[in-house]
């Protein structure tokens, strides 16, 4: 389904990617790991064809992703969710917001659509609320649920567990071990990762890809993941002379 060769991208002067090559097949789940500014979220909105590579190629389902191509036909395959979903957010109701989509791509039965995936999400008593009312784990639910309506091959997550707590979290794993879609999931939280996905990349501070492969392996790796910044070295509190490596999980972990 993806396939990057050679792809590089730059804010102005500042490189976010360096000389990427990925390939992805349909209905595989991905975790993209990486320090925060190492280039996850740019990869993502790439993906998305919201940013377009300064050198290398991107294709999707075979296709060269251009900027004078795009329309409608890819834009309904791909969906992305942002980690502020505030960002997302321009409808006055939530159930404007998850039609809205719909209404774009041309679908019937939007009504319907809407009301059954609200109370897959457990959302339905929100539908008449502002979107900005919400918790923030609420307005995620609500931003995913808009994207998933429209029913995308293709689904791009930036650190969607941050404005999440742990209710919310856990509920949201639950879901994206059985969703059945390909995945791409940007984190730097490695217990999510751990539990999303077998395939784990790491992409590391000078934003280039270090590692592809299975994320088991890759947390045996040590050297790997503290180049990547995924893990550091600590005092242990009761023993300053001892020192642990701790991995960067909401929960608590040491290695």
């Amino acid at each position: 389904m993806i396939d990057l060769e050679n792809v590089s991208f730059k804010y102005e002067d500042k490189l976010a990617l360096n000389d990427i090559n990925l390939k992805i097949k349909a209905g595989e789940k991905v975790v993209l790991l990486g320090n925060n500014g190492s280039g996850k979220s740019t990869l993502l909105r790439l993906l998305a064809g919201l940013y377009f590579a300064n050198s290398g190629t991107y294709l999707f389902e075979k296709e060269l992703v251009k900027k004078r191509k795009m329309g409608k036909a890819f834009r309904k395959k791909v969906g992305i969710l942002f980690q502020n979903p505030e960002s997302m957010i321009f409808n006055p109701t939530v159930y404007d917001e998850i039609a809205f989509s719909l209404k774009e791509f041309d679908f019937d039965h939007i009504e319907d659509r809407v009301n059954q995936i609200s109370k897959e999400f457990g959302i339905t008593q929100h539908l008449k609320k502002s979107p900005l009312s919400l918790s923030g784990g609420e307005k995620q639910k609500v931003m995913l649920a808009a994207i998933l309506v429209y029913e995308p091959q293709l689904l791009l997550l930036d650190e969607p567990t941050a404005a999440m707590d742990p209710s919310s979290s856990g509920w949201f794993i639950d879901f994206m071990i059985d969703i059945q879609k390909t995945v791409v999931l940007a984190t730097h939280d490695l217990s999510h990762a751990y539990e999303i996905s077998e395939r784990a990349i790491v992409i590391d501070e000078e934003h280039k890809k270090i590692y592809d492969g299975d994320i088991e392996v890759l947390f045996e790796d040590l050297d790997l993941l503290q180049r990547a910044n995924l893990i550091h070295k600590h005092k242990v509190k009761k023993n300053i002379y001892n020192t642990k490596y701790h991995l960067h999980f909401k929960g608590e972990g040491h290695v």
